[in-house]
């Protein structure tokens, strides 16, 4: 997979802690198609907006990269959330578009 990296200004990295309460990063803008998400522990995550992760969201690895396409529902900002499976972490998150 080629990706397009997006202006740092404008699409910031995000990173924000979950427990078992969900960790929502702060929301970005419309306009990526997909977002690059890795976290410190194993965790469930969920893309778009306003959205909030749950244990029956996307599973993912601790410390692998995963891409995920971001929503283009309503146009409204979007955001990545995460909560742990077993133990308390950060997620990191960063826009990008593919090519």
């Amino acid at each position: 997979m080629i990706i397009n990296p997006l202006s740092k200004a404008e699409f910031p990295g995000r990173t924000v802690t979950y427990t078992g309460t969900a960790g929502d990063t702060a929301t970005w803008n419309p306009g990526p198609d997909s977002v690059m998400v890795w976290t410190s522990t194993a965790a469930y995550v969920e893309v778009g907006v306003g959205v909030t992760a749950t244990t029956a969201s996307i599973p993912i690895p601790a410390n692998t990269p995963v891409y995920l396409k971001v929503p283009q529902g309503n146009g409204g900002p979007w955001l990545v959330s995460a909560i742990q499976v077993a133990s308390g972490g950060s997620v990191y998150a960063q826009p990008f578009n593919r090519n």
